[in-house]
């Protein structure tokens, strides 16, 4: 088994930054991929961003790309997520997942493992 604890999150202003992190624990051997969902109230979860443990690989949704920025520490078992220029429309629960897969697609259910989540809020 594999167990994801988010941190990071928050309340920030529009067109602030967060960082949120993502440390996985136990059999992290067997992690290739990992990514980043989220969830509004009253709206399915949604994808944000993925990486490949190994390569390094990643995929963005349209709504973030070229604000969020994912990334991660191997000898730390951590992946990151860089979030600037926030918008209200980024508040959600963030989830980290973890494929044991060598994958960057958006679709969860190639992902194994799952994080408690952690609340980002964006204030106008």
């Amino acid at each position: 088994q594999v167990q994801l604890v988010e941190s990071g999150g928050g309340l920030v202003q529009a067109g602030g930054s967060l960082r949120l992190s993502c440390a996985a624990s136990g059999r992290t051997f067997s992690i290739y991929g990992m990514g980043w969902f989220r969830q509004a109230p009253g709206k399915e979860r949604e994808f944000a961003a993925a990486i490949t443990w190994r390569g390094g690989s990643t995929n963005y949704a349209d709504s973030v790309q070229g604000r969020f920025t994912i990334s991660k520490d191997n000898a730390k078992n951590t992946v990151y997520l860089q979030m600037n220029s926030l918008k209200p429309e980024d508040t959600a629960v963030y989830y980290c997942a973890a494929s044991r897969l060598s994958t960057v697609v958006p679709d969860p259910s190639v992902y194994d493992y799952w994080g408690q989540g952690t609340q980002v809020t964006v204030a106008s």
